[in-house]
């Protein structure tokens, strides 16, 4: 039997006792991966081990692939109905709400994200996107089409099959329930890598699932490395369809790995340098206060972060005054304590990233106006930074770096920033903040950019579509818009008349 993790949590938001399997869970049951071997989990507020996991492999993978085929083709897929399916997304979304607090603490824990936020942000979200997909269950319809009085045509949307799900390591839940929510409410069969970095949530969901009483095969998890686990379920030729978030450079390798197997139906949810626009006719107070959000929030570790912040000249000096003097109220720490707002990024290798963009900044010639430095003397701790005195071509204003960094940058001319805005290779998200709803809307019409905020930032809903332009991605989640990545549509014609 695989093993399990017992921690005892005695924080001021949270105190109990919880219990996460560790091993991989394939055909409805946990097990230890078939090479024995580990992995730590460690703790970003201190780099210690927390805990380990089974490592899977890609026998793992090719033993969890066949148990989904085994479970679409004869109990799950087209072998259930919609309601029945919604029966069970809604039964695990109660079982989430009653586990929220765990669910909470199990992400400050792993990822180093505030309890505070998780509830309130990701396993808030996490449960709304489940029920979400539970009422879409039974609503996945086809169409009747005319053709003659001698035919009668239709439509089916039928579940594509066995779908690989790889997840990230900045929203663990909340990623798992955008790809777990469209994909079984249509009915496919899942095999999912959680990030080696974060999986604890994931295991937990595992064991909700379990619980709820889903057929054993339609969920299997298999934890592993990237470049492992994830690669053979990019290859795997009994999938028909891989889900990825992630880094644009691995999404690359995803697809290159899929076209080289089975030419396998590919979405990606990639990076992005969101830019955040804030004109002279903007609410300066909520917008200062949404831009910090549209940065800081979940430690800068967004896909769609607002970056990169435009400000026109003639508010310049005081929006970058009063966004100075609010990221200093923001306070790093202790992910369980209620008054912390950013704690720790992810790991060594991310923290040593960020402070080498950071470095980068300098000695290309921008200004740190703020932060830019480690923040105590334990864990992966970094201050919200703010550069000034940038270049357009600097590393800083160009690149993702995926932490508290942002730029601030003056512009005066309408038709230019939009240039400028547009002037990345990603194509995630965007913020727009002006009083005048013409020029609020006719530069967000003109934004090459999935998602485009006006006077607000980092707001998601399980039913808005979410995805890219450019490198940052292809296709869509949430909304209804998911729900053709898990499909196949197939026409059928029926002779009524036409003889030979």
């Amino acid at each position: 039997m695989p093993e399990t993790f017992k921690y005892t949590f005695d924080t001021p938001v949270f105190k109990g006792d919880v219990e996460v399997p560790l091993g991989l869970y394939i055909d409805g049951k946990f097990v230890d991966g078939s090479n024995g071997t580990y992995i730590d989990v460690i703790n970003p507020t201190n780099g210690k081990t927390t805990t380990r996991i089974s490592e899977g492999t890609p026998k793992d993978v090719d033993i969890a692939v066949k148990a989904a085929h085994q479970a679409f083709e004869t109990k799950w897929g087209l072998n259930t109905t919609g309601v029945d399916r919604a029966r069970l997304l809604n039964k695990l979304a109660d079982l989430m709400e009653k586990e929220q607090d765990v669910l909470s603490a199990l992400e400050a824990l792993d990822n180093g994200k505030t309890f505070n936020w998780a509830k309130r942000g990701d396993v808030s979200h996490s449960i709304t996107c489940i029920r979400y997909y539970a009422g879409w269950a039974d609503k996945v319809l086809g169409q009747t089409i005319e053709t003659s009085e001698a035919k009668l045509t239709y439509t089916r949307h039928e579940p594509i099959g066995v779908v690989g799900q790889i997840i990230p390591w900045n929203f663990p839940l909340q990623m798992m329930a955008w790809k777990i929510g469209p994909a079984l409410a249509t009915g496919c069969a899942i095999v999912l890598k959680p990030s080696e970095f974060t999986p604890l949530t994931a295991l937990y969901m595992a064991k909700l699932i379990d619980q709820v009483g889903f057929p054993a095969g339609a969920f299997n998890l298999v934890n592993g490395y990237g470049s492992i686990v994830g690669q053979a379920l990019a290859e795997h030729p009994d999938i028909e369809k891989i889900a990825f978030t992630g880094s644009t450079l691995v999404g690359r390798k995803i697809m290159e790995a899929s076209a080289k197997s089975n030419l396998k139906k590919v979405t990606l949810e990639l990076g992005g340098k969101s830019p955040t626009i804030v004109f002279d006719d903007a609410d300066l107070d909520q917008a200062v206060k949404w831009a910090a959000f549209g940065i800081y929030y979940n430690h800068g570790q967004c896909c769609c972060a607002g970056s990169r912040i435009f400000v026109h000249a003639n508010i310049y000096d005081e929006f970058l005054q009063r966004f100075t003097a609010h990221t200093q109220t923001l306070k790093v720490g202790d992910p369980f304590s209620p008054e912390t707002f950013q704690g720790p990024q992810i790991n060594q290798q991310q923290y040593d990233r960020i402070m080498g963009y950071i470095e980068s900044g300098k000695a290309e010639g921008a200004k740190v106006h703020y932060g830019g430095h480690r923040v105590g003397d334990e864990g992966y701790y970094i201050s919200p930074t703010i550069f000034t005195e940038t270049k357009p071509n600097m590393k800083i204003v160009q690149e993702e770096i995926f932490g508290p960094v942002c730029v601030v940058i003056k512009f005066s001319d309408d038709d230019d920033i939009v240039k400028q805005a547009n002037d990345s290779v990603y194509g995630l998200a965007a913020a727009v903040f002006s009083q005048n709803v013409t020029r609020a809307l006719s530069t967000a019409h003109k934004l090459k950019a999935g998602t485009v905020w006006v006077n607000v930032a980092n707001m998601l809903y399980p039913n808005v579509p979410f995805g890219g332009y450019k490198q940052s991605g292809i296709g869509r989640e949430l909304g209804e818009y998911a729900l053709a990545n898990y499909t196949a549509v197939k026409a059928v014609q029926v002779n009524l008349l036409i003889k030979m």
